[in-house]
């Protein structure tokens, strides 16, 4: 049995904490970032890191910042870990703090590395069209996810959403963050330098990442709706959310981002060289809903331009 501590903060993480929680392995301490505000009220809301810890009777700490934060790093010295887990926390370690236990900080990271490091590896394996991606367990060292490869596992993309392959990568990652514990535990661990040549960066995403440029062919917009959670174009001067879509190969010549046709397809939107047909919409103010339930209530004349700086 390992005495552990563990670092993270969204749904992602939630599911590796509740695999660690229901082993044999003790978890003395769980580490999230601060409750954020959500919603017109303003209220706290807790990660879902919080949430299964103190579900189970765990202290949680939640730090500004950590690296500064001498009472958190106090207290996790004082837990004496054999091994700190790390999943999706969304703080850079200090050096002390990858040093303190005795085997070090391993980390659930949603890529096959050395490709996609960084913050948005799953996203971007979507939009950048990868036929497959996966997890990866890795020994935690001061670079960003250079450190040397503990256990991986791939998963094919396919037309999943960020929502579905983060829940199967979820489930994988708890799972082989299981076995990396075991082996590290028994000294079986064969730890695996990264190719450095090979590495590629996921860096975050911003509001601006969502934009739908209809310049661009409609496969590679059908992957970034897939891709980025709430992309979004402009109706008529406000925000229009789009949260599902097709791409058709076409010949049509109108210019990129007009309505060519509305049905119960769906909303056919010009691209380059293709068609873009929106099936789940958003409009400002109302539920996401079927475009065709949309269309019901509100009339898209062909010719329409959606576009990105909200002028018609």
């Amino acid at each position: 049995m390992l005495k552990t501590i563990f670092m993270g903060t969204p749904d992602f993480a939630a599911t590796a904490l509740n695999a660690l929680i229901d082993s044999p392995h003790e978890v003395a301490m769980v580490i999230s970032q601060p409750d954020s505000q959500k919603n017109r009220g303003k209220k706290l809301t807790p990660t879902p890191v919080k949430m299964a810890a103190e579900a189970a009777g765990i202290k949680v700490l939640q730090p500004e910042r950590i690296r500064s934060d001498e009472e958190t790093i106090k207290a996790m010295r004082e837990a004496n870990p054999d091994i700190i887990v790390v999943a999706a926390y969304g703080q850079i370690l200090s050096k002390e703090i990858l040093n303190l236990p005795r085997l070090g900080c391993i980390n659930i990271h949603g890529s096959l590395l050395p490709k996609y490091r960084g913050a948005a590896p799953i996203q971007r394996a979507i939009i950048d069209g990868e036929e497959e991606t996966g997890i990866t367990i890795m020994q935690m060292g001061e670079g960003l996810d250079t450190g040397d490869m503990l256990k991986s596992e791939s998963t094919k993309v396919g037309k999943k959403t960020c929502e579905e392959l983060y829940g199967e990568l979820a489930k994988i990652g708890a799972r082989l963050m299981l076995e990396v514990l075991t082996e590290l535990e028994n000294g079986t661990a064969k730890p695996v330098k990264q190719d450095d040549s090979l590495a590629t960066y996921a860096n975050m995403l911003f509001k601006k990442d969502g934009e739908l440029d209809f310049g661009k062919t409609a496969a590679e917009l059908e992957r970034l709706i897939r891709g980025y959670t709430g992309a979004y174009t402009y109706l008529e001067g406000e925000v229009f959310k789009v949260w599902a879509a097709d791409a058709a190969e076409s010949d049509v010549k109108a210019a990129p981002g007009t309505v060519i046709e509305t049905g119960r397809e769906g909303i056919k939107v010009a691209c380059n060289g293709s068609v873009l047909i929106l099936k789940e919409v958003q409009a400002a103010g109302k539920k996401r809903m079927a475009a065709a339930d949309y269309l019901r209530g509100k009339q898209i004349p062909n010719g329409t331009i959606l576009n990105q700086d909200g002028r018609n």
